[in-house]
C-alpha cells in the first residue's frame, strides 16, 4: 500500500507564498506523473499542475506564472511552491500519484493513490 501525505497548508495573506509537500510512503517504483489537485467549497475538484518523471510540466491557466511544482524521486517527495497567492487559491489542495508500483503479494501494479489533502487558505 502506498500512502500520500501533504504538509505545508496553512493561512497566507494575498500575496504570499507557501510550499506544499506530499511525501510519498509504503514501496512506490516509478510514479510516472503526480499532480496537485485543488477543491474550493461548492467546487468541483480541479486539476491544478502534474509533473511527470521526465521532468514535464503542465499547469492550469489560473496558477501559469506562480506557482512551481518539481519532485525529488530520491525523497519520493512532490512539491508545490505558490508564490502571488489569491484569494481564488483558498482550497484543501490533495496529492495524486500514478504509475507503476511494486507489492511481494501483487507483483508490479499501476496505481492512482491520493493524499489526505492540507487545507490553504489564503486572506484578502
Amino acid at each position: 500500500q502506498v500512502q500520500l501525505v501533504e504538509s505545508g497548508g496553512g493561512l497566507v495573506q494575498a500575496g504570499g507564498s507557501l510550499r506544499l509537500s506530499c511525501a510519498a510512503s509504503g514501496s512506490p517504483f516509478d510514479m510516472n506523473t503526480m499532480c496537485w489537485y485543488r477543491q474550493a467549497p461548492g467546487k468541483q475538484r480541479e486539476l491544478v499542475t502534474s509533473i511527470r518523471r521526465d521532468g514535464r510540466t503542465n499547469y492550469a491557466d489560473s496558477v501559469k506564472g506562480r506557482f512551481t511544482v518539481s519532485r525529488d524521486d530520491a525523497k519520493n517527495t512532490l512539491y508545490l511552491q505558490m508564490n502571488s497567492l489569491k484569494p481564488e487559491d483558498t482550497a484543501v489542495y490533495y496529492c495524486n500519484a500514478a504509475g507503476t508500483f511494486w507489492d511481494r503479494g501483487r507483483g508490479y501494479y499501476q496505481g492512482d493513490y491520493w493524499g489526505q489533502g492540507t487545507q490553504v487558505t489564503v486572506t484578502s
